[in-house]
């Protein structure tokens, strides 16, 4: 269950952070559902680039317990990535309106 939990963070912290960019960013804003979905997408994603940078869950992957690091690195990239492509997204469904 351990090797899990720096995904399950990741993903929780990527739907967090798409829900504040979705209410910094209003004109991106897809609905609370639609910011938590891709905000969730872009904390995998986010989690996963950072890890293979050797930042966050990726460094406690070698070792036995995850230390306090590696659960900040995935709570960053979570949150970071799924505010980033909620922006994306967001950015281009306004695109594709007009």
């Amino acid at each position: 269950m351990e090797e899990y939990l720096p995904l399950i963070i990741q993903l929780a912290s990527g739907a967090l952070g798409g829900n504040v960019a979705g209410k910094l960013l209003k004109n991106l804003s897809l609905g609370t559902l639609g910011n938590s979905i891709v905000g969730i997408l872009g904390g995998g994603l986010g989690g996963s680039l950072l890890g293979m940078l050797g930042i966050g869950a990726g460094a406690a992957a070698g070792g036995d317990a995850m230390d306090i690091s590696s659960i900040l690195g995935s709570v960053a990239g979570g949150g970071v990535g799924g505010g980033v492509v909620m922006a994306i997204i967001g950015a281009i469904k306004k695109a594709m309106a007009k």
